[in-house]
């Protein structure tokens, strides 16, 4: 199943609204096979909370069964918070359910 640019931007539609308050842009380069690959640009260059907004897209987005994967092509997302994401998304699959109180990633 393919997944257009604009479902990716629907999708992190919470996150959206932050970096529009911050003049923050998310640039979908590619969704080929479910391999999306993105960058975040304008206010996001050079601010110390990219990578926690990295964090918060990669995980809305490989909550959806036809997403492979999501690759930051400028390294907004260092590899010990994908890391991070991904056991506490494995947690959660084996859990049935994520305890952990809303909008908090623990």
């Amino acid at each position: 199943m393919s997944i257009s640019a604009e479902e990716i931007l629907a999708e992190i539609g919470p996150v959206q609204e932050i970096l529009d308050e911050h003049d923050g842009v998310v640039n979908v380069i590619d969704t080929t096979d479910g391999n999306i690959m993105l960058s975040l640009d304008g206010g996001c260059n050079g601010c110390s909370s990219t990578p926690m907004t990295a964090m918060q897209i990669y995980y809305s987005l490989k909550k959806l069964d036809h997403i492979n994967d999501v690759i930051f092509v400028n390294g907004e997302l260092p590899e010990y918070m994908r890391t991070f994401i991904d056991q506490k998304m494995a947690k959660e699959a084996e859990n049935g359910s994520d305890d952990s109180p809303p909008g908090e990633i623990i």
